[in-house]
Order: structure tokens, then sequence, then C-alpha cells
């Protein structure tokens, strides 16, 4: 099911580009390798996304049996929570159609478990025509070889490696963008 939590401004252009941020809840985040780095870094996503007026999709795996996403890593505005049983985010159809809809090629990922929501959204997402970015320093497993090993598998099947400053500053494009002086705050804090 998938809730609208946006603003009163409607752009009038639609991004090419998505943030995913996947199932950042409170059972799921507990046993996560190396937690407190992947959530310093999806709060600097959100924060770039929200400046930049980006696409932001934010999924939750079975929230009544694994909690809502962390308060201080929902989005303040401007985005849509989907609620999922599926561990693949693409194998829900109203979700893939509003992508279409939107003209948005590229996802860009973050969140929780690699090697398993994410990794089963991504090989559906690049089956379906999607560029794939993975932001490597904003995701994690419990364990770290799952992590690295699921990093391995998607970037064999076309995904795309990166981290959290370069995807925000190659979002920001140019210094002389008015939002970069709060883009630099985001990046230094």
């Amino acid at each position: 099911m998938m809730k609208d939590h946006k603003n009163s401004s409607d752009k009038p252009s639609p991004k090419v580009n998505a943030l995913l941020i996947i199932d950042i809840q409170e059972k799921i985040i507990r046993p996560i390798f190396n937690k407190d780095l992947i959530i310093k870094n999806i709060k600097k996503l959100i924060n770039a996304y929200q400046i930049l007026e980006e696409n932001i999709y934010v999924s939750e795996q079975n929230p009544l049996k694994l909690g809502a996403t962390i308060p201080e890593l929902l989005p303040k505005d401007g985005f849509k929570k989907i609620e999922k049983m599926e561990f693949s985010l693409a194998k829900i159809q109203e979700f893939i159609k509003e992508l279409k809809n939107k003209k948005i090629t590229n996802l860009i990922f973050c969140g929780l478990e690699t090697h398993i929501c994410i990794q089963q959204t991504v090989l559906d997402c690049l089956q379906k025509g999607f560029e794939v970015i993975l932001i490597s320093d904003a995701m994690s497993s419990r364990n770290r070889s799952d992590h690295e090993v699921a990093l391995q598998r998607m970037i064999q099947k076309g995904a795309i490696l990166t981290t959290t400053e370069s995807i925000i500053f190659e979002l920001c494009k140019t210094a002389d963008r008015k939002e970069f002086k709060e883009i630099r705050k985001i990046i230094t804090s």
C-alpha cells in the first residue's frame, strides 16, 4: 500500500532519479553491521534529496511485525511510503507504474538488508530496464560477508556502485547551484 507524504508544492517537471530507502525499521536495524555509519549516511542522503527536490520512496517490510521506519530516517515531506510483504519492492505493481508515469529511470538504493530486500529489488529493477545505483556506505546486512557478496552479485548484473558523498555531489552537479551551500553543510556534518 502506497501512502503519499507530499507537501503542497507539486513540481512541474518530474526528475529522472528516485532515492529508494529500503526497510530502515526498528527490529531490522538492531543487529546490522556498521549501523551507525549507515544511519549517518542515510540522513545525509535524505537531507540532500529534500534540498534538491528529488523523488523519495520509503519501503517498510511487514511493518506490523518489524516496526515502522526509524523516525529520524523518515523524510520530512515529499515522499511516498510503501508497505510490503514481498522482499522485492519491484513486485509492487503500483510502485513500478508510478516510476514509469514519472519517467523515473535511475534508482538510487540505500537501506537494509543488502543481501535480501535490496538485492531482490535491484535484480528485478535491472530486469525491468532501470539504471540502478548502489550507495555502498548507506546499506548493510547483519553480516559483512552477506553485504559484500550481494554488492558483487548486483554489480555483475549491471548495478553501479558509489558512495554517499559521491552521489550527493553528482546530483548537485555544480558548486554554482543555489542549494550547494546547504549541500556542503550536509557533507561536512
